[in-house]
Protein backbone atom coordinates (compact mmCIF):
# COMPACT_ATOMS: atom_id res chain seq x y z
CA UNK A 1 0.00 0.00 0.00
CA UNK A 2 1.32 3.79 -0.74
CA UNK A 3 2.00 5.94 2.18
CA UNK A 4 -0.83 7.95 0.76
CA UNK A 5 -3.41 5.23 1.07
CA UNK A 6 -1.95 4.69 5.05
CA UNK A 7 -2.35 8.51 5.55
CA UNK A 8 -5.90 8.24 4.37
CA UNK A 9 -6.80 5.33 5.93
CA UNK A 10 -5.28 6.55 9.42
CA UNK A 11 -6.75 10.15 9.26
CA UNK A 12 -10.75 8.13 8.38
CA UNK A 13 -9.79 6.17 11.43
CA UNK A 14 -9.64 9.42 13.72
CA UNK A 15 -12.13 10.59 12.56
CA UNK A 16 -14.61 8.50 13.01
CA UNK A 17 -13.20 8.24 16.75
CA UNK A 18 -13.63 11.36 16.82
CA UNK A 19 -16.70 12.66 19.21
CA UNK A 20 -19.54 14.64 17.35
CA UNK A 21 -19.32 18.43 17.61
CA UNK A 22 -21.98 19.92 20.11
CA UNK A 23 -22.07 24.10 19.82
CA UNK A 24 -22.67 25.90 23.12
CA UNK A 25 -25.68 28.75 22.55
CA UNK A 26 -23.30 31.04 25.01
CA UNK A 27 -20.07 31.35 23.07
CA UNK A 28 -20.36 29.82 19.78
CA UNK A 29 -17.18 27.71 20.00
CA UNK A 30 -17.85 24.39 18.96
CA UNK A 31 -17.26 21.57 21.46
CA UNK A 32 -16.94 18.01 22.30
CA UNK A 33 -19.61 16.36 24.42
CA UNK A 34 -17.06 15.84 27.85
CA UNK A 35 -16.97 20.49 27.23
CA UNK A 36 -13.83 20.96 26.23
CA UNK A 37 -13.64 23.27 23.26
CA UNK A 38 -13.42 21.31 19.51
CA UNK A 39 -10.30 22.13 18.23
CA UNK A 40 -10.60 20.22 14.19
CA UNK A 41 -10.97 21.07 11.38
CA UNK A 42 -8.47 23.37 8.38
CA UNK A 43 -6.52 26.30 9.78
CA UNK A 44 -3.96 28.25 8.27
CA UNK A 45 -1.67 30.38 10.55
CA UNK A 46 -0.08 32.86 7.13
CA UNK A 47 0.67 35.85 8.42
CA UNK A 48 2.50 39.12 7.64
CA UNK A 49 3.66 39.30 10.80
CA UNK A 50 7.00 38.69 11.47
CA UNK A 51 8.17 36.64 14.00
CA UNK A 52 10.78 39.28 15.09
CA UNK A 53 10.09 42.81 15.63
CA UNK A 54 11.83 45.76 13.57
CA UNK A 55 14.51 47.00 16.26
CA UNK A 56 13.68 50.45 15.05
CA UNK A 57 10.31 49.83 17.03
CA UNK A 58 11.38 49.52 20.14
CA UNK A 59 8.67 48.12 21.93
CA UNK A 60 6.21 49.03 19.88
CA UNK A 61 3.25 46.26 20.22
CA UNK A 62 0.71 47.03 17.13
CA UNK A 63 0.12 48.77 14.40
CA UNK A 64 -2.47 51.21 13.63
CA UNK A 65 -5.31 50.51 11.59
CA UNK A 66 -4.09 52.42 8.73
CA UNK A 67 -0.46 50.60 8.89
CA UNK A 68 -1.98 47.44 8.71
CA UNK A 69 -3.43 48.07 5.76
CA UNK A 70 -0.86 49.32 4.20
CA UNK A 71 0.61 46.28 4.93
CA UNK A 72 -2.47 44.32 3.57
CA UNK A 73 -1.89 46.38 0.09
CA UNK A 74 1.69 45.53 -0.19
CA UNK A 75 1.62 42.34 0.88
CA UNK A 76 -1.43 41.42 -2.06
CA UNK A 77 0.60 43.02 -4.37
CA UNK A 78 3.25 40.96 -3.93
CA UNK A 79 1.29 38.39 -4.04
CA UNK A 80 -0.48 39.38 -7.55
CA UNK A 81 3.30 39.88 -8.67
CA UNK A 82 4.33 36.29 -7.54
CA UNK A 83 1.55 35.05 -9.37
CA UNK A 84 2.08 36.51 -12.69
CA UNK A 85 3.63 34.20 -15.48
CA UNK A 86 7.32 34.16 -15.60
CA UNK A 87 9.03 36.30 -18.99
CA UNK A 88 11.36 33.70 -19.98
CA UNK A 89 13.54 36.69 -21.42
CA UNK A 90 14.12 38.54 -18.35
CA UNK A 91 17.47 38.60 -16.73
CA UNK A 92 17.15 37.11 -13.19
CA UNK A 93 19.89 37.91 -10.94
CA UNK A 94 21.22 35.28 -8.67
CA UNK A 95 19.73 35.08 -4.94
CA UNK A 96 16.79 36.75 -6.62
CA UNK A 97 12.69 35.08 -6.25
CA UNK A 98 11.73 33.23 -8.20
CA UNK A 99 15.29 31.52 -8.32
CA UNK A 100 17.08 31.24 -11.57
CA UNK A 101 15.01 28.91 -13.62
CA UNK A 102 12.26 28.37 -11.74
CA UNK A 103 8.47 29.32 -11.86
CA UNK A 104 6.90 31.99 -10.87
CA UNK A 105 5.60 31.84 -7.22
CA UNK A 106 1.73 31.42 -7.12
CA UNK A 107 2.18 28.42 -5.27
CA UNK A 108 3.43 30.40 -2.06
CA UNK A 109 1.23 31.50 1.24
CA UNK A 110 3.18 34.13 2.97
CA UNK A 111 -0.32 35.64 4.38
CA UNK A 112 -1.22 39.22 3.76
CA UNK A 113 -2.40 40.58 6.74
CA UNK A 114 -0.71 41.23 10.06
CA UNK A 115 -1.79 39.14 13.28
CA UNK A 116 -4.53 40.54 14.76
CA UNK A 117 -5.23 39.39 18.45
CA UNK A 118 -7.16 41.00 21.16
CA UNK A 119 -8.32 44.42 19.09
CA UNK A 120 -4.16 44.69 17.90
CA UNK A 121 -2.46 44.29 14.70
CA UNK A 122 0.93 42.81 16.12
CA UNK A 123 4.42 44.06 15.26
CA UNK A 124 5.98 40.57 15.93
CA UNK A 125 4.64 36.90 16.90
CA UNK A 126 7.29 37.24 19.99
CA UNK A 127 5.33 39.17 22.53
CA UNK A 128 8.26 38.90 25.24
CA UNK A 129 10.78 40.09 25.62
CA UNK A 130 8.37 43.11 25.43
CA UNK A 131 11.06 44.09 22.26
CA UNK A 132 9.39 41.44 20.16
CA UNK A 133 12.88 40.24 20.03
CA UNK A 134 14.62 36.63 20.54
CA UNK A 135 17.45 36.99 23.82
CA UNK A 136 20.46 36.76 23.50
CA UNK A 137 22.16 33.21 23.01
CA UNK A 138 24.58 31.83 25.43
CA UNK A 139 28.55 31.19 25.13
CA UNK A 140 28.07 27.60 24.83
CA UNK A 141 24.99 27.77 22.15
CA UNK A 142 26.96 30.53 20.31
CA UNK A 143 29.95 27.86 20.21
CA UNK A 144 27.69 25.13 19.16
CA UNK A 145 26.01 27.27 16.32
CA UNK A 146 29.63 28.32 15.15
CA UNK A 147 30.82 24.49 15.10
CA UNK A 148 28.29 23.55 13.35
CA UNK A 149 28.11 26.32 10.58
CA UNK A 150 32.09 25.29 10.10
CA UNK A 151 30.80 21.67 9.91
CA UNK A 152 28.07 21.88 7.24
CA UNK A 153 28.33 25.19 4.97
CA UNK A 154 29.89 24.13 1.69
CA UNK A 155 30.77 20.94 3.09
CA UNK A 156 27.85 18.14 2.39
CA UNK A 157 29.51 14.89 2.87
CA UNK A 158 26.43 12.84 3.08
CA UNK A 159 22.89 13.04 2.71
CA UNK A 160 23.05 13.50 6.77
CA UNK A 161 24.74 16.64 6.16
CA UNK A 162 21.81 17.60 4.21
CA UNK A 163 18.68 19.82 6.07
CA UNK A 164 15.45 17.35 7.70
CA UNK A 165 13.20 18.64 5.43
CA UNK A 166 15.52 18.02 2.60
CA UNK A 167 15.51 14.80 3.51
CA UNK A 168 12.27 14.39 4.00
CA UNK A 169 12.64 13.71 7.88
CA UNK A 170 11.20 16.99 9.10
CA UNK A 171 9.24 20.48 8.01
CA UNK A 172 10.72 23.15 6.51
CA UNK A 173 11.51 25.94 9.11
CA UNK A 174 9.60 25.15 11.34
CA UNK A 175 5.56 24.57 9.99
CA UNK A 176 5.35 20.88 12.10
CA UNK A 177 6.79 22.28 15.55
CA UNK A 178 7.16 22.68 18.02
CA UNK A 179 6.64 25.49 17.49
CA UNK A 180 4.19 25.55 14.42
CA UNK A 181 5.31 28.63 12.33
CA UNK A 182 4.47 29.51 8.81
CA UNK A 183 6.44 29.43 6.14
CA UNK A 184 6.70 30.44 2.46
CA UNK A 185 3.83 27.66 1.44
CA UNK A 186 2.05 24.90 3.09
CA UNK A 187 1.12 26.77 6.12
CA UNK A 188 -2.45 24.35 6.22
CA UNK A 189 -2.99 21.88 8.86
CA UNK A 190 -6.16 19.68 9.93
CA UNK A 191 -6.66 18.87 13.31
CA UNK A 192 -7.84 15.80 14.81
CA UNK A 193 -9.20 15.49 18.44
CA UNK A 194 -10.73 12.71 20.53
CA UNK A 195 -10.98 12.62 24.41
CA UNK A 196 -7.64 11.68 25.06
CA UNK A 197 -5.41 12.71 21.98
CA UNK A 198 -4.66 15.47 19.51
CA UNK A 199 -3.17 15.39 16.06
CA UNK A 200 -1.98 17.96 14.39
CA UNK A 201 -1.07 17.18 10.95
CA UNK A 202 0.59 19.70 9.11
CA UNK A 203 0.83 19.56 5.09
CA UNK A 204 4.31 20.52 5.15
CA UNK A 205 6.21 17.15 4.45
CA UNK A 206 3.03 15.83 5.76
CA UNK A 207 4.27 15.53 9.64
CA UNK A 208 1.61 14.64 11.86
CA UNK A 209 2.41 15.43 15.56
CA UNK A 210 0.45 13.41 18.23
CA UNK A 211 -0.65 14.89 21.54
CA UNK A 212 -1.31 12.38 24.57
CA UNK A 213 -4.31 14.36 26.87
CA UNK A 214 -2.79 13.46 30.49
CA UNK A 215 0.00 11.12 31.21
CA UNK A 216 3.04 11.76 31.85
CA UNK A 217 6.52 12.08 29.61
CA UNK A 218 8.92 9.03 28.45
CA UNK A 219 11.89 9.24 30.13
CA UNK A 220 14.18 11.83 29.25
CA UNK A 221 16.56 9.00 27.13
CA UNK A 222 14.38 8.36 24.50
CA UNK A 223 14.32 11.38 21.93
CA UNK A 224 11.76 11.85 19.34
CA UNK A 225 11.19 13.74 16.07
CA UNK A 226 8.83 16.63 17.35
CA UNK A 227 9.63 15.29 20.40
CA UNK A 228 7.44 13.83 22.87
CA UNK A 229 4.42 15.74 23.55
CA UNK A 230 1.89 15.65 26.17
CA UNK A 231 -1.21 17.92 26.83
CA UNK A 232 -3.52 19.02 29.00
CA UNK A 233 -6.74 21.13 29.78
CA UNK A 234 -6.56 24.64 32.12
CA UNK A 235 -10.13 25.90 31.78
CA UNK A 236 -11.11 25.88 27.67
CA UNK A 237 -6.97 26.50 27.01
CA UNK A 238 -5.53 23.11 25.56
CA UNK A 239 -1.72 23.22 27.25
CA UNK A 240 0.63 21.16 25.08
CA UNK A 241 4.19 20.69 27.08
CA UNK A 242 6.99 19.01 24.14
CA UNK A 243 10.40 17.67 25.61
CA UNK A 244 13.04 15.45 25.03
CA UNK A 245 14.15 16.14 21.11
CA UNK A 246 16.42 14.66 18.72
CA UNK A 247 19.83 16.62 18.72
CA UNK A 248 19.33 16.73 15.02
CA UNK A 249 15.65 19.17 15.49
CA UNK A 250 16.16 22.41 16.49
CA UNK A 251 14.30 25.83 16.46
CA UNK A 252 16.93 28.92 15.85
CA UNK A 253 19.70 26.54 17.90
CA UNK A 254 17.85 24.61 20.54
CA UNK A 255 19.39 21.85 22.09
CA UNK A 256 17.57 18.51 22.84
CA UNK A 257 16.74 20.04 26.06
CA UNK A 258 14.51 22.64 25.13
CA UNK A 259 10.78 22.67 26.55
CA UNK A 260 7.95 24.47 24.40
CA UNK A 261 5.00 24.90 25.98
CA UNK A 262 1.93 25.93 24.17
CA UNK A 263 -1.26 26.93 24.31
CA UNK A 264 -4.11 26.47 22.38
CA UNK A 265 -7.45 28.38 22.52
CA UNK A 266 -10.16 28.59 20.65
CA UNK A 267 -11.68 32.17 20.60
CA UNK A 268 -14.35 31.58 17.80
CA UNK A 269 -15.76 29.59 15.36
CA UNK A 270 -12.98 30.52 12.87
CA UNK A 271 -9.70 31.43 14.89
CA UNK A 272 -7.56 29.66 17.70
CA UNK A 273 -5.15 31.64 19.59
CA UNK A 274 -1.71 30.21 19.64
CA UNK A 275 1.06 31.17 22.46
CA UNK A 276 4.04 29.31 22.56
CA UNK A 277 6.89 29.63 25.09
CA UNK A 278 10.62 28.13 24.87
CA UNK A 279 12.89 27.98 27.76
CA UNK A 280 16.59 26.51 26.89
CA UNK A 281 18.89 27.35 29.52
CA UNK A 282 21.76 26.16 27.51
CA UNK A 283 21.36 28.18 24.46
CA UNK A 284 19.06 31.66 25.67
CA UNK A 285 19.60 33.84 28.84
CA UNK A 286 15.92 33.88 29.08
CA UNK A 287 12.95 31.72 28.00
CA UNK A 288 10.51 33.82 25.19
CA UNK A 289 7.19 34.01 24.37
CA UNK A 290 5.44 34.37 20.86
CA UNK A 291 2.01 34.45 19.89
CA UNK A 292 -0.13 34.20 16.20
CA UNK A 293 -3.60 32.99 15.08
CA UNK A 294 -4.83 29.69 13.12
CA UNK A 295 -7.46 30.86 11.04
CA UNK A 296 -9.97 28.33 9.54
CA UNK A 297 -9.58 27.58 6.03
CA UNK A 298 -11.85 26.53 3.35
CA UNK A 299 -9.52 24.66 0.85
CA UNK A 300 -7.76 20.97 1.40
CA UNK A 301 -4.44 19.70 2.75
CA UNK A 302 -3.16 18.51 -0.52
CA UNK A 303 -0.20 15.36 0.26
CA UNK A 304 2.99 16.90 0.23
CA UNK A 305 4.51 13.89 -1.70
CA UNK A 306 8.57 14.53 -0.45
CA UNK A 307 9.76 11.06 -1.39
CA UNK A 308 13.48 9.68 0.07
CA UNK A 309 15.95 8.49 -2.71
CA UNK A 310 16.71 12.60 -3.91
CA UNK A 311 18.05 12.06 -7.05
CA UNK A 312 19.68 15.66 -6.80
CA UNK A 313 21.66 14.62 -4.30
CA UNK A 314 24.57 13.13 -6.20
CA UNK A 315 24.89 16.49 -7.78
CA UNK A 316 24.35 18.60 -4.65
CA UNK A 317 27.38 16.25 -3.16
CA UNK A 318 29.29 16.92 -6.41
CA UNK A 319 28.78 20.45 -6.03
CA UNK A 320 30.00 20.51 -2.58
CA UNK A 321 33.13 18.56 -3.81
CA UNK A 322 33.84 21.45 -6.54
CA UNK A 323 33.35 24.25 -4.40
CA UNK A 324 36.37 22.51 -2.03
CA UNK A 325 38.32 21.67 -4.66
CA UNK A 326 38.36 25.45 -6.18
CA UNK A 327 39.41 26.66 -2.35
CA UNK A 328 42.00 24.46 -2.58
CA UNK A 329 43.33 25.62 -5.97
CA UNK A 330 42.53 29.17 -4.76
CA UNK A 331 44.56 28.96 -1.61
CA UNK A 332 47.67 27.63 -3.53
CA UNK A 333 47.26 30.08 -6.10
CA UNK A 334 48.09 32.61 -2.97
Amino acid sequence: MSMRGVSLRWCSALAMLAATTVMSAEDKIPRLPNGVPDLQGLWTNGSATPFERDAKSGDRRSYTEAEAEAIRKVSRERLEADAKPTDPNVKQEAGALPPVGNYNLFWTERGDSPVFINGEYRTSMIIDPPNGRMPAMTKEAQERRRAARVKTIGQADGPEQRSLGERCILSFGSSAGPPMLPTMYNSTYQIYQTPDTVVFLAEMVHDARIVRIGGKHGPSTVKKWLGDSVGHWEGDTLVVVTKNFRSEQSFRGTSEDAVFTERFTRVSADKIVYRFTVEDPNTFVAPFTAELTFDSYSGNVYEYACHEGNYGLPGIIMGARADEEAKEAKQKAK
